[in-house]
């Protein structure tokens, strides 16, 4: 086996300077499943993979460095059936997250999607492929 034999993401790991809010916008807000909890390290089942925080510094012996505040550190993507985009907008709204572009059709990506962040700055896209 090698490099060129991976065919799937494991897990993702987000690294927070505000885990009890990220904590609770994933669970709480999101909807997403625990899947492990502790101080250090929070997951949460997303289908086949994780979606792990865990506090931004220093682990496994390395810094993780500053991140400027404002600034999205990723962009996760979360696929769902096209009759469900807009009430999951719906929900996000009356849950008070900011929405930062309403549900939109994209039709060269062949795509209905809409963005928000999360308490990281991470910018969040749900979308419905058609």
């Amino acid at each position: 086996m090698s490099l060129k034999d991976i065919r799937s993401v494991d897990y993702i790991v987000l690294l927070c300077r505000k885990m009890k809010e990220t904590r609770a916008f994933y669970q709480d807000v999101m909807g997403l499943p625990l899947d492990h909890d502790s101080d250090s390290w929070v997951s949460f089942r997303v289908g086949a993979a994780l979606l792990t925080l865990r506090p931004r510094g220093q682990l496994f012996g390395w810094d993780d460095g500053p991140l400027a505040p404002g600034t999205a550190a990723v962009q996760l993507a979360f696929r769902v059936p096209p009759a469900v985009l807009d009430a999951c907008h719906a929900e996000l709204v009356a849950k008070g997250v900011s929405i930062l572009r309403a549900p939109t059709d994209l039709p060269s990506w062949r795509h209905r999607t809409l963005f928000f962040r999360d308490p990281e700055d991470n910018l969040i896209e749900i979308y419905a492929e058609y």
